[in-house]
């Protein structure tokens, strides 16, 4: 069963969804790839872990959390959530480009496929895709749009287009 639960983010309203138990996305609404609500999904915005959901976002908008604590289960690949989870490790406020991500899920051939997986990544924000950027420092690709991708950025405090104080995310297991 799939609950969801529309919210006003300070970026414009999100879709929050969950199997019940684990959030399994957060989409901007008109993002490039919000799955439309299906017939047989709930709207259920007083859902426990909808509302925690919600109330964790408003805090990162707010400036009061840096992390999640919401269970996650986005749906995709192996090789997808290999990238996702390495997605999870770049800090609050840092930038890393698109090799560095595949370097560290030990795919250094595979930026693309690295790329194609982050704009797949069903759970923004949380696992913040919008912390990849260009080798040269430049913002690209965001499925929320670049306009969103530099405000979180400016959010947490990135404020050039320039890679600030590059992260080391530690090698992961494929």
């Amino acid at each position: 069963m799939t609950y969801y639960a529309r919210i006003n983010g300070s970026l414009g309203p999100m879709l929050l969804l969950t199997d019940g138990e684990r959030l399994t996305g957060l989409h901007f609404f008109g993002e490039k790839y919000q799955p439309e609500i299906a017939e047989d999904w709930i709207e259920r915005p007083r859902h426990p872990l909808l509302k925690r959901a919600a109330r964790e976002i408003a805090e990162y908008f707010t400036g009061r959390r840096r992390r999640f604590t919401v269970p996650l289960a986005g749906a995709g690949t192996p090789f997808q959530r290999r990238v996702w989870r390495a997605l999870g490790k770049i800090p609050y406020g840092r930038t890393v480009s698109y090799g560095e991500v595949a370097h560290s899920i030990g795919a250094r051939a595979a930026v693309r496929a690295v790329g194609a997986a982050i704009g797949r990544n069903p759970l923004a924000i949380i696992v913040p895709c919008h912390r990849v950027i260009g080798a040269d420092g430049s913002l690209t690709g965001y499925a929320g749009g670049l306009d969103r991708k530099r405000a979180l950025l400016t959010l947490e405090g990135v404020t050039s287009q320039r890679r600030s104080q590059p992260a080391s995310i530690s090698q992961t297991r494929p």
